[in-house]
């Protein structure tokens, strides 16, 4: 299984999309200061998560939510700011 997750910083409300196989582990690593483009924002909280059987389905709906008609999508859905 692959997920497409989504993360908030608590430091300025930006937000994150990313695909794994562990969640919870890559979630660590980011707060961890272990990704250098999320490293600056930490500590980041996970507010959405997508299951995919395969990883060609999983990377474009990744590549949906990092465009701009995809982050304004979760920020409605969500309610988030920025």
């Amino acid at each position: 299984m692959i997920y497409v997750y989504v993360l908030k910083s608590l430091v300025d409300d930006r937000l994150y999309v990313g695909m794994t196989q562990d969640v919870a582990n890559r979630v660590k690593e980011h707060n961890s200061g272990r990704t250098k483009s999320t490293k600056g924002y930490r500590p980041w909280v996970k507010v959405h998560e997508e299951i995919y059987s395969d990883r060609t389905a999983a990377r474009q709906r990744e590549k949906y939510l990092k465009s701009g008609y995809g982050k304004q999508w979760l920020k409605n859905k969500y309610k988030l700011v920025p």
